[in-house]
């Protein structure tokens, strides 16, 4: 009989010890997504906070872009639940308007490192804020760096890092002309724009 048709007593596929290791999920890795995910939420909710209150004194009118989702089906016997998928690579994160009609738009980014790499922005991420740049709009990556200090890195400087650094990444210490403040549960984003 070939080994990759053996079967178990339940009549199941019989993978040998390494494959069936291939599939079991690296706790760590598992551990670092988690991770990832909660810190990328309290990045937005720092965000989330500004643009409340930016909207609330009539500043601006900044809003996250949702990801554009395909709904596959409905799941049975949990109302509102459903299994989607992610239709096309994601777009910058925000856009808005300022007062005074200006268009905005930005990308944001975490790092705990002490430099950020161009490669974080997906091809689509890049194409957006460089279509809404040529049109006039206000473009920048928003990059915290372990929710101490924030940059707010104009699109020009992100887009030609590697021609003004002479490499595809930012150090922390050479973005202190790009600092925005930061005060309690709130990043100032919109510092020296309005």
């Amino acid at each position: 009989m070939n080994k990759e048709h053996r079967k178990n007593a339940e009549g199941y596929n019989d993978p040998t010890a390494f494959e069936a290791m291939k599939r079991v999920k690296d706790p760590r890795r598992q551990l670092q997504g988690k991770r990832s995910k909660i810190l990328g939420e309290y990045f937005e909710n720092l965000i989330a906070s500004a643009c409340d209150y930016y909207r609330e004194q009539g500043i601006a009118h900044i809003e996250k872009t949702p990801e554009p989702m395909k709904v596959i089906s409905p799941v049975p016997k949990k109302p509102g639940k459903f299994i989607a998928c992610f239709e096309k690579a994601a777009q910058p994160d925000y856009k808005g308007t300022l007062i005074g009609s200006k268009s905005i738009v930005f990308e944001a980014k975490h790092t705990d490192h002490d430099k950020i790499e161009r490669g974080r922005l997906t091809q689509e991420q890049l194409e957006g804020l460089e279509n809404h740049y040529r049109l006039g709009a206000i473009a920048f990556v928003l990059v915290s760096f372990g929710f101490e200090d924030f940059f707010r890195i104009p699109w020009d400087v992100w887009r030609d890092m590697k021609k003004i650094y002479g490499r595809k990444y930012i150090k922390v210490e050479e973005l202190e002309n790009y600092r925005i403040p930061s005060t309690g549960m709130r990043i100032w984003l919109l510092s020296r724009i309005i």
